[in-house]
């Protein structure tokens, strides 16, 4: 980054009041008798009531619309493991992004420990105050684990965006993209470079989709994942097959998607050059790529690309997914966020993008079109339709699937979320 363009981004943060978030109040404080009600001795009777049935905090807190960003900084971002206090600007910007695009109120919480046990004694033992909880910025495989034990210890939606986010996002632009070169998920031959957090729910979510797990070939820093390897952890042993390949090279030639969650430059134009026609490379590493669009389009003009930069066309973009998932899940007070209302909200995605662009994204990306095609085979960020089809598709499939405790909201489709939670 530039020193002008670094100094732009300190200045941001810091200016004119530093951080991002800030705490509003939502009711009359103007008189003696508003501050009676809203602490003592008013107070005391939603105490009454929610000590009498739990459930009235949905009524009486703000606890249904509040979500925990929860992070102890060992995997910040692309820049690793720095710490619990330096990974306060991003769990920040997650509340900006929740409150921005949801209208749902977020709180970051930073956990100063590398312990996962302790993490997790931490996070539930607070698990109460919230409406669900964000995971954040942790390194595998321990994510992994931290995740498993909130869920089954916490009745609120317990999601790890690094995760599921990821695998969503690119779930989604992954079917369009091989509707478009006419190929099937469930034939189609996947390469994945990558065999952390993100690059496991990826594939996870991807056989839930349909994809063949025997038509995976995950690699990681030593090589192909195979059944012949004795130094897997549990959650690369699932991707372990029997096959003769054992490097990238092997593993590429005649393939029909590599999806690269890892670093720069690992994919090179010779290796894109061996793969099927109208390849699919989801080059994901930011914020450099495995492979460049421009040193890929060279390789071959039939390639679909995506990437995780916003000055590429069809950028796998998590803002597309976990504002839009909790508002879902909030509204129908789900307990969890389930395999089901994931794979609606990969075909929410899916199905918006085929829609006609609004002039509004034409504006917002100045452009004069876009529309659905090799360019364009996720939705935009700036398309206020994600909250009103995402999260109608995800709270539908949280009442089918058992995971609600209320029904499906009247309210949706949302036309705006101002209407609605006054963003």
């Amino acid at each position: 980054m530039s020193e002008d363009r670094k100094q732009a981004a300190l200045d941001y943060h810091s200016q004119p009041i530093p951080g991002k978030l800030s705490v509003e109040v939502t009711k009359p404080t103007s008189s003696s008798k508003h501050l009676a009600m809203a602490y003592s001795p008013g107070v005391a009777e939603p105490v009454r009531e929610i000590a009498k049935n739990p459930e009235d905090a949905y009524r009486y807190t703000g606890k249904g619309n509040l979500v925990a960003v929860v992070s102890n900084g060992s995997a910040i971002l692309g820049l690793g493991n720095l710490g619990a206090l330096a990974s306060k600007p991003v769990m920040e910007g997650k509340g900006v992004l929740f409150k921005r695009f949801a209208g749902i109120n977020a709180i970051d919480i930073e956990v100063d420990t590398a312990d996962p046990e302790a993490f997790i004694e931490t996070v539930a033992n607070i698990a109460i105050s919230w409406g669900g909880i964000n995971l954040e910025d942790i390194k595998a495989p321990e994510c992994f684990r931290i995740e498993r034990e909130l869920k089954s210890r916490c009745n609120i939606p317990v999601f790890h965006d690094d995760q599921h986010g990821t695998a969503i996002v690119t779930a989604a632009g992954l079917l369009n993209a091989l509707d478009i070169a006419g190929k099937s998920l469930e034939n189609a031959r996947i390469v994945c470079l990558g065999a952390g957090s993100a690059a496991i729910a990826c594939m996870d979510l991807l056989i839930a989709c349909g994809a063949r797990r025997d038509n995976i070939r995950m690699l990681d820093s030593k090589g192909v994942i195979h059944d012949g390897r004795d130094d897997l952890n549990a959650f690369k042993q699932g991707y372990a097959v029997t096959t003769e390949d054992r490097s990238l090279d092997d593993a590429i030639d005649g393939a029909d998607v590599f999806i690269g969650l890892s670093g720069p430059d690992l994919l090179s134009a010779a290796q894109l050059a061996k793969m099927a026609h109208d390849p699919v490379v989801f080059a994901c590493s930011n914020p450099d790529p495995e492979i460049h669009p421009d040193v890929a389009r060279e390789a071959r003009d039939d390639v679909i690309m995506a990437t995780g930069r916003s000055d590429f066309p069809n950028q796998v973009n998590n803002v597309l997914g976990f504002p839009f998932i909790f508002r879902g899940a909030l509204d129908v007070r789900a307990s969890e966020i389930n395999e089901a209302m994931k794979v609606a909200a990969v075909h929410a995605l899916k199905g918006l993008a085929r829609e006609p662009v609004t002039q509004e994204v034409l504006e917002a990306y100045e452009v004069k079109s876009l529309e659905f095609g090799r360019g364009y085979i996720i939705p935009t960020p700036m398309d206020s339709r994600l909250l009103g089809r995402v999260s109608a598709a995800v709270a539908r499939a949280a009442v089918d699937s058992g995971a609600a405790s209320r029904g499906y909201p009247t309210h949706y489709p949302l036309e705006s979320v101002d209407d609605v939670y006054g963003g």
